[in-house]
């Protein structure tokens, strides 16, 4: 936008180099050129200023695609001024020469004029095909076709605009007809999902079957050995037991055998001293049996005496004193006693 400086009777003008300035007074051209600056008188004045930068214009279009299926295309058009003299000549860019404002809107008519081609080129685009082939190829066909029809137009060129590129963003449908297009797309993803959860439940139940079969065969085999086990515990026990009965029984034998062998010791011991006492004993009585009757009393009362610790009380007969006294006085006789007696006594 050009910068106007008011100062007593003339005006300073700066411009911006993207901006190409026109003077003209009393209807002829004075000066012009990009980024101009100079002083100049109000009166009989004129000025206008043509942008020289490039210019974006967005843009958003419906139309029907060939089975009437509304479409909206977004997008972009750059342009730019290729010569200015002769866009000056066919849109006003006269400025303000107080504010240095545009008076019209010039910017809004090229881009009505850009609008129009934009619009012609993806209307005829559109309705060559049908909807689901439209958005099948997407945006690059719609693309190029648009940018090829507006560089090349004509009747661009021929009031000295040029499009420099064009830029669709967007190829939508309608939310209805979205709704509807994504619906057997949908509606199959949904089927394939179901499916991929069946096949991953008939897989589980699989998993889970085989899991249960292999536990199932684990505890057969479990059982079994534990079968077994019990088996070798039965047997190891019966074979303890039969040792230790063996082992018992052997040792009752050897005690059944060793007492035999202490009996019959013993009983030889016995026997033994048995013997010797019926020996000594015969042996006594023999001796005994040649003593005189007299000698083996008089032995008695001995014998008597010797186990008789008191006595309280003694009969003497005469008769007695009478046997006494002659046995005594036998005793006394040297040959009334035995030839072994005399030499043992």
């Amino acid at each position: 936008m050009a910068q106007i400086k008011t100062y007593p009777f003339v005006r300073q003008l700066r411009a911006d180099a993207s901006s190409y300035i026109q003077y003209f007074r009393n209807g002829q051209r004075v000066q012009d050129g990009r980024g101009l600056a100079f002083w100049f008188a109000p009166d009989g004045a004129s000025i206008t200023e043509v942008p020289l930068d490039d210019r974006h214009m967005p843009f958003i279009l419906r139309g029907q695609s060939e089975d009437f299926q509304e479409l909206t295309v977004q997008g972009t058009v750059v342009w730019r001024v290729l010569d200015p003299q002769i866009l000056g000549d066919r849109v006003d860019f006269t400025i303000d020469l107080k504010k240095g404002l545009p008076t019209r809107r010039p910017l809004d008519q090229i881009e009505a004029v850009l609008m129009g081609l934009a619009r012609q080129a993806i209307f005829a685009y559109l309705q060559e095909q049908g909807v689901r082939a439209l958005l099948s190829a997407g945006i690059a066909p719609l693309q190029e076709m648009v940018a090829n029809s507006l560089v090349n137009e004509q009747s661009l060129l021929k009031i000295g605009l040029e499009a420099v590129s064009v830029t669709i963003s967007s190829l939508a449908p309608s939310s209805e007809l979205a709704r509807a297009l994504q619906a057997p797309t949908y509606e199959s993803l949904q089927q394939q999902a179901d499916e991929a959860s069946f096949a991953r439940r008939a897989l589980a139940v699989e998993k889970e079957r085989a899991i249960a079969e292999n536990e199932l065969t684990n505890q057969i085999e479990l059982a079994a050995q534990q079968k077994d086990l019990i088996d070798r515990e039965s047997a190891n026990e019966r074979f303890r037991v039969e040792a230790s009965t063996a082992t018992r029984k052997v040792s009752a034998l050897a005690d059944a055998e060793m007492k035999t062998v202490l009996a019959e010791a013993e009983a030889q011991s016995i026997r033994a001293v048995e013997m010797a006492k019926v020996e000594a004993e015969g042996a006594r009585m023999q001796i005994f049996g040649d003593v005189p009757s007299d000698v083996l009393m008089a032995m008695a009362a001995q014998e008597f005496a010797g186990s008789v610790k008191t006595i309280d009380n003694l009969t003497v007969t005469p008769d007695m004193l009478a046997g006494l006294i002659g046995q005594f006085g036998g005793l006394l006789s040297k040959d009334a006693v035995p030839k072994d007696m005399r030499a043992k006594s």
